[in-house]
């Protein structure tokens, strides 16, 4: 059977590779390489550019439980992906929607598509309004898909369409030859900056509520007060990057299986003084400067171990490990992990100024140097 919507889109991977996609079934297969991960939960939105259908920018947020959210939802989606496309001198002329969501228990994925049915015509609608057509509207379970543009029961009704085995197709194929590869699922990059679990939370947390009491009076109490801390609290960093450094250098390794063995090398005391410290905006402007060549993999691996420290009524104090955390991603060229720190720093505090315009200059492809160039120089002024 013919699909009904077999235009071709076209993602260029590098500037001299492209391919080519056709109809759903590729557009399906080609998300986890656009975006470098599996998304779980999500609304992503896809822009295309020319008679081609040359995809550009991507946006993705997580699909709220309330329905009555959906529609506000769509409209700020249309309006970002819109703005964006607009801000860069190339405004989408069409989109791709996407929904991806694994059937909770008790519940098939066709009873889960028709669940979000809604959302996805509320996307439409959004940008459609906004002349940004949807030339594809899908939703993704597992390795299945739907089309929501389907006009009629054929060949998107029943049980949907089966994905194309992991690997086997010309998007895998070209994604593998130009280097991309897919990092797992966004639960998983999102895991390593979770908070950590009993009993180390407990201990943590009683951690926090004694340095509270030693650091916040000194870092309200006054200019003086609040200066000595802010010394402090570079010391202790730049203590624990050295500690962070050797064992890098002994380990050599950057991944998953690493997170425990950074959890080993803080104490819960240091990091609880490290984590309070780095609420003061100057300190944490300091620690930014940690931002490329061998520092910045070793700060990047102190903030995501901080940010696992934050726990319980401290959670909402791993705005500022998360946000570095971003920050360094985003300057060393990795924007994937910059997003998804950034993104878990604004929800928990969507008002965290540094996140936010970190993780709009992350999304609207700008290059990082102006800004490592201004720390350099603050850098230097300093230590002459």
């Amino acid at each position: 059977m013919t699909h009904h919507t077999d235009s071709v889109r076209e993602v260029a991977l590098t500037a001299d590779n492209r391919v080519t996609l056709r109809g759903p079934a590729d557009l399906a297969d080609a998300l986890p390489y656009l975006l470098g991960f599996e998304p779980d939960d999500s609304i992503v939105l896809v822009a295309l550019h020319g008679p081609r259908g040359r995809v550009g920018g991507r946006i993705r947020t997580g699909i709220p439980g309330d329905p009555e959210s959906w529609e506000e939802t769509a409209r700020q989606l249309a309006a970002c992906l819109a703005e964006s496309g607009g801000k860069a001198g190339t405004r989408p002329d069409a989109a791709v929607v996407y929904l991806c969501q694994k059937a909770c228990e008790g519940q098939s994925a066709k009873e889960a598509m028709e669940r979000l049915r809604p959302l996805a015509q509320c996307l439409r609608t959004a940008c459609g309004a906004l002349d940004v057509p949807v030339y594809e509207a899908l939703f993704l379970s597992r390795d299945r898909y739907w089309s929501y543009c389907c006009p009629g029961t054929g060949c998107c009704s029943g049980e949907g369409n089966e994905l194309p085995q992991a690997g086997t197709s010309a998007m895998a194929a070209a994604a593998t030859y130009a280097g991309i590869r897919v990092r797992g699922s966004l639960r998983e990059l999102e895991r390593r900056f979770a908070p950590l679990g009993q009993p180390e939370a407990a201990r943590q947390a009683r951690a926090f509520d004694a340095a509270a009491v030693a650091l916040v009076p000194r870092m309200l109490g006054g200019t003086a007060d609040a200066l000595t801390v802010r010394g402090e609290t570079v010391e202790l960093a730049e203590r624990l990057l050295t500690r962070f450094r050797r064992a890098a250098l002994s380990s050599g390794r950057d991944d998953p299986s690493a997170d425990p063995s950074d959890d080993s090398l803080l104490t819960c005391e240091e990091a609880a003084r490290l984590v309070l410290g780095l609420q003061d905006r100057l300190a944490r402007d300091r620690a930014a400067e940690w931002m490329e060549g061998p520092e910045a993999e070793v700060a990047l691996r102190l903030w995501r171990a901080l940010a696992r420290r934050c726990v319980a009524a401290y959670e909402a104090h791993a705005a500022a490990p998360l946000t570095l955390a971003g920050w360094v991603s985003w300057s060393t060229g990795d924007e994937l992990g910059a997003r998804v720190a950034l993104g878990r720093a604004l929800e928990i505090d969507p008002e965290y100024v540094f996140a936010r315009l970190l993780h709009q200059a992350c999304n609207e492809g700008l290059d990082p140097e102006p800004l490592r160039r201004c720390m350099r120089q603050q850098r230097a002024a300093r230590e002459h």
